[in-house]
């Protein structure tokens, strides 16, 4: 056999029907693309930070840096965690990656044997899964409750731990994810809850890794409390980087933080930096002008707080739209830009969300991605990164689909 047994999990659900779009584009069909969450497609990144990255290679910065990452990059992103929530990272604690999927990609390398497990919230980001069974990992899937604002279930969670430690299988259990704000939900968890998940990671002594890539997208006067200021004294991980906030996804810069000095975190450090070391390095103009985003500080505030205020209204008014429809639920997210509709299939005549997503873009030429693929059947994801009126024509088209296809 050519290919591995776990070559069959690769897939990433958020492109799966970038083919059948791309056919009809040939077509001459003008798709509306609402499923990729990209925001320089409709906020171009700053200026200054492309000036940032033209003076790099102005200056040469075109070697390889650092396989950790260049100096200037770790010591902005440790300054931007004492700034913002008062952590006193070493810069040192700061592994730079190819954007958050590749440190993914070496966690999961790094810890998973065949037959480990990984605790998951579903809905989750749809790269964690295939991720991790590729690596020979298996999920222990807990749930952001959909009934209450996708919040997650401490109490489910915990009763769910207290098995698992009985059934004597809690030692194979590598690490638990969760993501706030979260994708595909919108949701930004609250203190008290993300209080006690740490509290519970702390008391079965689990890896806790928090992916904050949206920490400043959040509006609706939401609060967002990043991991690193409750989970003092113990194990975790901070996954983030520039593609969201700052706005430059195909920069491909992400970056790990293990911020505490225990056996296990500095363990964690050192081989993960040793994965590093295979892939030599990460865009090193790139590095630069990340460095000059996070440090210009009065640019980046202008920049985010234009982007979050369009999204805010986006999202809001999108999400308005979509609870007209008898069809739909969905709650209103308070961070990143998705949006999670739960579909009544009984009153359609599609099977299930694939169906459903699949005949919309070939029907209407609008894309959007199916639930299923972030561990939420019946549910579809919505970017909301699009001007309203692009937003308006989509959900229009959505409604008049539905109509066409109800029972």
């Amino acid at each position: 056999m050519l290919f591995s047994d776990r070559s069959r999990y690769a897939e990433n659900p958020i492109e799966e029907e970038d083919r059948v779009a791309f056919e009809l584009q040939k077509k001459g069909e003008k798709i509306i693309k609402l499923s990729r969450g990209d925001p320089p497609s409709y906020f171009p990144t700053p200026k200054y930070i492309l000036d940032a990255y033209i003076e790099a290679l102005k200056e040469h910065r075109t070697t390889y840096s650092k396989s950790e990452g260049a100096d200037i990059l770790r010591e902005a992103v440790a300054k931007r965690y004492r700034r913002l929530y008062k952590l006193d990272a070493d810069p040192d604690s700061v592994l730079v990656t190819a954007g958050v999927s590749e440190a993914l990609l070496f966690i999961d390398s790094a810890m998973m044997n065949e037959g480990d497990r990984a605790i998951l919230f579903r809905p989750y980001y749809s790269l964690y899964l295939p991720i991790l069974k590729t690596h020979g990992g298996r999920p222990i899937y807990e749930e952001y409750d959909g009934s209450k604002d996708w919040n997650i279930n401490v109490e489910r969670l915990s009763k769910s731990l207290k098995r698992l430690k009985a059934d004597g299988k809690l030692n194979r259990v590598k690490y638990m994810m969760i993501t706030n704000p979260n994708n595909p939900t919108g949701t930004v968890l609250d203190r008290n809850v993300l209080k006690e998940v740490v509290d519970l990671a702390n008391e079965y002594r689990l890896l806790l890794i928090s992916d904050e890539i949206y920490d400043e997208i959040v509006y609706n006067k939401a609060k967002f409390t990043s991991v690193c200021q409750l989970a003092k004294g113990m194990p975790y991980m901070v996954l983030n980087g520039a593609s969201k906030v700052f706005d430059s996804t195909g920069f491909r810069i992400g970056f790990a933080i293990t911020p505490e000095n225990d056996k296990t975190s500095l363990a964690i450090r050192e081989k993960l930096y040793d994965y590093a070391l295979m892939r030599l390095s990460v865009n090193t103009p790139a590095q630069y002008a990340a460095a000059e985003a996070i440090n210009n500080t009065v640019e980046h505030k202008r920049a985010i707080n234009t982007m979050v205020s369009a999204i805010e209204k986006r999202a809001n008014h999108a999400t308005k739209l979509l609870n007209e429809n008898p069809l739909f639920s969905t709650v209103r997210p308070n961070g990143a830009f998705y949006i999670l509709p739960k579909i009544d299939l009984k009153e359609t005549k599609f099977k299930d969300d694939r169906e459903f997503v699949d005949s919309l873009l070939k029907e209407e030429d609008v894309q959007v991605t199916r639930g299923s693929g972030f561990g939420a059947p019946s549910h579809f994801r919505i970017v909301a990164l699009a001007p309203q009126e692009i937003l308006d024509l989509a959900i229009n088209r959505i409604n008049k689909f539905c109509r066409r296809h109800s029972r």
